[in-house]
């Protein structure tokens, strides 16, 4: 894919639409925004040729904040959506956003297909560990003994769910985490999140303030992990499993083999296609 020419570089700022954020002071969801249009400026993507699909909650309202194509999927379902748009248009250039919820919870069995195929899309949870736009419940990565929750006022008991783990288990070649509060470092990740030819995941940390008031102390405990990147699904594992989930950067990173969508013939029509579903008496 091409960018423009040198005179007609482009900004961070003609990625964003006149939409202002509705996101609570303090969200760390801002800076994600802003490394994504950071990160699409730095590789000259124009903005028609970039998809961005959500599902629902307080991350899924990131396509109305920028100015590429953008659809408002249904809970759970941003994946799939843009499953069908990528093997639709493989020239675009297709990101997916939301968060731990949407994502994790009843988008759970679409995550684990969506790295199995590995179509080339980019993948970012914005992770608070709370339904933040629906008041504070527990989410599926929420610390079992978090007692914060209206819903659960002595903890889940459950164990949370791993993403990085669940990720590499399903195929997925390309594993990273972010800060929301280190945007340079998260802009670098999806910078070769958009670039890696596969499933590209981004699990970024992104506090709530609001209903999620302790990981204001993520600055403190947030950390670069200290082992350089690793194509060793393995190793890769281990590190995952021994870590204390609060480890930045690229975690793992395959070679990829790209699913291509073959299409038989271009020219058959729809119907043409009808009538094979048609049972003649």
């Amino acid at each position: 894919m091409h960018g423009p020419p040198p005179e007609q570089l482009l900004k961070a700022k003609d990625y964003k639409s006149d939409v202002k954020p509705i996101w609570c002071a303090g969200c760390g969801h801002f800076a994600v925004l802003s490394a994504i249009t950071k990160a699409l400026a730095h590789l000259s993507l124009p903005p028609e040729q970039v998809a961005l699909v959500s599902g629902i909650g307080c991350s899924s309202r990131l396509p109305a904040y920028t100015h590429v194509y953008g659809f408002h999927g249904i809970h759970g379902r941003a994946l799939p959506i843009a499953t069908g748009l990528k093997v639709a248009r493989p020239d675009l250039t297709v990101l997916v956003t939301g968060g731990d919820g949407d994502g994790f919870s009843i988008g759970g069995n679409h995550f684990m297909h969506a790295c199995r195929r590995n179509l080339d899309l980019t993948y970012i949870v914005m992770d608070n560990e709370v339904y933040g736009m629906t008041k504070g419940q527990a989410s599926p990565t929420t610390d079992p003994g978090w007692e914060q929750s209206r819903l659960t006022p002595h903890g889940t008991g459950l164990p949370s769910f791993n993403p990085a783990a669940i990720a590499l288990a399903a195929g997925a070649g390309f594993i990273a985490r972010g800060f929301s509060g280190d945007p340079t470092s998260l802009t670098d990740l999806l910078i070769q999140g958009i670039q890696y030819p596969g499933f590209s995941f981004i699990h970024v940390l992104s506090p709530c303030v609001t209903y999620h008031p302790e990981q204001k102390a993520w600055k403190k405990t947030v950390h670069e992990q200290s082992q350089s990147t690793t194509a060793d699904p393995v190793v890769a594992a281990q590190r995952i499993q021994q870590s204390d989930r609060m480890a930045t950067g690229l975690i793992f990173k395959a070679i990829s083999q790209v699913q291509q969508q073959q299409h038989p013939s271009k020219n058959i029509s729809l119907e043409q296609i009808s009538r094979q579903f048609v049972t003649h008496t």
